[in-house]
């Protein structure tokens, strides 16, 4: 006999609205279109409006976890998908790190306008986070992004390896460096051509720091870098205190975007020597037309800091 659910699904389309039914109680209403299902496995469908031809499932290994993509238009621009496949691992890779390590603070050095930060909070991470930001526009808008989360505290300073005022070029969207542009960096990004300088204050890392753990029973903290070439000097300004992060993340360069800037197997070395080792490499940019990557976000752990009975599988 039928159920009543199956009753009404049998008369909407007399009053034009049409069917798609899911089994097992699901099932997709609309008014225009045409909507067609595609099988994910075992109890999941995806609905798709209009062209779906191409659209293909590829298994993730043995996880379960299927990547669902239209070929065509993952061809025309590979490059962009890579990219946007790299963010969105570094950032599984990241929220599995701070659950395994225990992180209570994560200290978001060149947040910009909170992208980070964000992401963080989307991806579960409940913790504290301290952003730094130094310029007037960018700390604007991440102050508005962080109200409302009462763990979410922002500074408009600038890190560094010493106390003091330095200029910093702006206008360069999320590229605001206190270090000019290479000559490469300026074949390679137009918006280098014009910039204006903003006065801000620098402070070293280590002085910032009891004040951001304030209250936090067994600080835990985590640091992430992403200064636009200027990575190894905030991570010089967290002198001794460089120890007290269980984990680490940093934008290290391949092609030097900005005079000055490290390489990045030198900024490599260093993090190294602190006694951080490599857990993922993902790339940030790409040069369209000879493919090699320009920066890479770079994942690090300090394998001694794992808690005691957190030694499983990651």
């Amino acid at each position: 006999m039928a159920t009543l659910h199956r009753k009404l699904l049998g008369l909407l389309p007399r009053v034009g609205v049409q069917v798609l039914d899911l089994g097992s109680g699901a099932a997709v209403v609309y008014r225009r279109g045409v909507r067609r299902r595609v099988a994910l496995g075992k109890g999941a469908d995806l609905v798709l409006r209009g062209r779906t031809a191409a659209w293909k499932q590829v298994p993730l290994g043995g996880t379960g976890a299927r990547l669902l993509l239209d070929e065509r238009e993952t061809a025309a621009d590979e490059r962009k998908f890579q990219l946007s496949a790299a963010s969105y691992l570094c950032g599984q890779h990241v929220t599995a790190l701070l659950d395994r390590y225990e992180v209570n603070c994560v200290f978001d050095v060149g947040a910009n306008s909170g992208q980070y930060g964000r992401q963080l909070r989307r991806l579960g991470y409940t913790g504290r986070i301290v952003s730094f930001e130094p310029t007037e526009e960018a700390f604007g808008k991440l102050r508005q992004a962080a109200e409302g989360d009462p763990d979410w505290q922002v500074h408009r300073i600038g890190l560094g390896r010493e106390d003091t005022t330095q200029s910093i070029h702006v206008g360069w969207n999320t590229m605001n460096s206190l270090l000019p542009p290479s000559d490469y960096g300026k074949d390679r990004y137009k918006r280098f051509a014009k910039t204006r300088t903003e006065d801000i204050e620098v402070r070293r890392l280590d002085g910032m720091m009891d004040k951001a753990l304030a209250g936090i029973d067994d600080p835990r903290p985590y640091l992430k870098m992403d200064t636009q070439g200027y990575d190894l000097e905030v991570f010089a300004g967290a002198g001794d205190r460089a120890e007290d992060f269980v984990a680490m993340q940093s934008e290290v360069a391949t092609l030097r975007l900005y005079e000055g800037s490290p390489r990045m197997g030198e900024a490599i070395a260093v993090y190294e020597e602190r006694g951080f080792e490599i857990t993922g490499m993902y790339p940030v940019s790409r040069e369209e037309a000879t493919g090699r990557v320009v920066e890479f976000d770079c994942v690090m752990v300090r394998a001694s800091a794992v808690p005691a009975g957190r030694q499983g599988h990651l």
